[in-house]
């Protein structure tokens, strides 16, 4: 027998032997064997035939014990997860309202409808080195762009199908001792940049700090590395393309992207540079300085600045804007939280930039470990350049499970 399979089998067989010795009477009597030996009327040649052929059958019986455990544990391992394999899972339920809808948004003004709208995310990971990873996002949801701002791209939950369905997969891994690669699929180029930005607001909106499009969220096969400088700088390039008319090339949308920045103790900016090609018509441009600086009472203020440059655009139309400045901090048993900024990035109209500006207070309160619950205001001004736009004010309650 192999080693290795003799250590696997030795804790097994030591824990056979105590049932075993509990039921000695049924496999080697002891007084039997010693009547062997004390009794003149057996011959002392049958009394030790019957003795090994007694024996032999016991470690029979205690091999086929032994080889059946081993049979029950490589089923057990071959249907386990691995050692370093976990899972994690978040449910958010959002439930809000607005008034003064948008026309622009398919809705129609006055709409004051309660609705409801829930998301379901999965994520799995593992190592095989203990310096990689492998990491699977699985997610689900019920809003749709119909639903009010505050279920969608306000509260960041804008899955539109009740099926899972797998939304990136990613492996990292080392290169040398100061450079992280990351391959996969569904991935923004962003992914492994530094965002120098300490707000983080129940949404998507205002929660891009101020940088909506040089964080090239293109989402398709993705490539990335990173440059870990030591004492807080750190730099990375990425890169995302979508796969349906080809990487790389004329016909098909691609995103590059380049980052540096550099994190200290209690403040942090960065630079932030990217690319959106869309085949061979554009070729946008975008740059976005973020910083942000956190006080010793733990409130913290944040603010970011984007500027693009639109390729194939009249003179007149060809630049975009977008800013932000956010506020949070922990008040009471809940963190409280303010931002405002652009809607999005304003493009240029007419040689100058309309300003649609967008609110947003929240308070987000910890139940326990696994329940926040997040109540949010906002309001949106109507779009300037467009006279059917309207205001918009919205609230809504966020509930997040993680599990």
């Amino acid at each position: 027998m192999k080693l290795f399979k003799s250590l696997l089998v030795a804790p097994a067989t030591l824990g056979l032997l105590v049932p075993l010795s509990a039921q000695a009477s049924d496999i080697v009597n002891v007084e039997e064997m010693s009547g062997y030996v004390r009794s003149p009327k057996k011959s002392s040649r049958i009394d030790s035939k019957t003795f090994i052929n007694q024996v032999s059958e016991d470690i029979a019986n205690l091999k086929g014990r032994v080889d059946g455990l081993e049979v029950k544990q490589n089923e057990f391992e071959a249907g386990g997860f691995s050692d370093t394999t976990t899972a994690s899972f978040k449910a958010i339920f959002g439930l809000g309202a607005v008034d003064g809808q948008s026309v622009t948004t398919g809705l129609t003004d006055g709409n004051e409808d309660l609705e409801f709208a829930y998301s379901f995310q999965t994520k799995l990971k593992t190592s095989f080195t203990g310096d990689d990873s492998l990491s699977i996002a699985i997610d689900s949801g019920s809003a749709t762009k119909n639903s009010i701002h505050a279920l969608d791209e306000i509260a960041g939950m804008d899955e539109t199908s009740d099926n899972l369905k797998v939304d990136g997969i990613g492996y990292k891994f080392p290169l040398g001792d100061n450079i992280t690669v990351l391959v996969g699929d569904g991935l923004d180029a962003s992914k492994q940049f530094t965002f120098a930005c300490a707000y983080g607001g129940p949404g998507d909106t205002l929660d891009d700090c101020g940088a909506p499009n040089a964080a090239v969220d293109e989402g398709g096969a993705h490539l990335s590395f990173e440059y870990d400088f030591g004492n807080g700088f750190t730099a990375a390039l990425g890169y995302a393309g979508d796969e349906a008319d080809g990487l790389m090339t004329e016909e098909g949308q691609d995103g590059y992207g380049l980052n540096a920045a550099y994190i200290a103790d209690n403040y942090g900016v960065s630079l932030t540079y990217g690319i959106v090609e869309d085949g061979a018509v554009n070729n946008n441009t975008y740059t976005a300085l973020n910083g942000f600086y956190s006080f010793d009472n733990g409130v913290n203020i944040s603010a970011g600045y984007e500027t693009g440059e639109l390729d194939n655009q009249a003179p007149a139309q060809n630049e975009t804007e977008a800013f932000f400045v956010g506020i949070n901090g922990d008040v009471g048993p809940g963190e409280l939280g303010a931002a405002i900024g652009t809607y999005g990035s304003m493009t240029e109209s007419g040689g100058a930039i309309p300003e649609r500006m967008m609110y947003e207070v929240y308070y987000s309160y910890a139940v326990n470990d696994g329940i926040t619950i997040t109540p949010l205001i906002y309001s949106i001004e109507a779009d300037p350049s467009n006279s059917e736009d309207l205001d918009e004010t919205g609230i809504m309650v966020k509930s997040q499970f993680k599990f």
